[in-house]
């Protein structure tokens, strides 16, 4: 079985997320960077899905940079979740596997239609 970390400072959203994926998948969540590293101690991903605003309005993009530099997990697939968008007027996704700014292999906008998390995860993972 598959398994995917969430990272979301949101406790609803990463209730949401494991309904929408529950029985396919072994789950794990972290609603800090500190929990992600605490999770990572103990299990190995094959996705991360990271939440941008966490502690700051930075934190997912430093957080994806820094898991691209662990020896241990800089290959697991992150589907990078987020509002900012909306509020920065920004196309992120656009600069999405960009190995500087923003290295995930995805991106999902908030609010998020489950059929489409859905299909962004089993392409990831497939």
């Amino acid at each position: 079985m598959k398994k995917i970390l969430i990272v979301d400072d949101d406790p609803d959203l990463r209730d949401a997320i494991k309904t929408v994926l529950q029985n396919k998948y072994e789950m794990k969540e972290a609603g800090s960077r500190d929990e992600v590293f605490q999770v990572l101690k103990g299990f190995q991903p094959d996705l991360i899905i990271l939440d941008v605003m966490m502690d700051t309005t930075s934190t997912g993009f430093e957080l994806s940079r820094e898991l691209r530099k662990d020896e241990q997990i800089k290959n697991v697939r992150i589907l990078m979740l987020t509002s900012v968008d909306e509020v920065t007027n920004i196309d992120f996704k656009s600069t999405a596997g960009d190995a500087e700014w923003l290295p995930v292999n995805d991106y999902l906008t908030k609010p998020i239609e489950p059929k489409i998390l859905i299909s962004k995860v089993e392409a990831l993972l497939s």
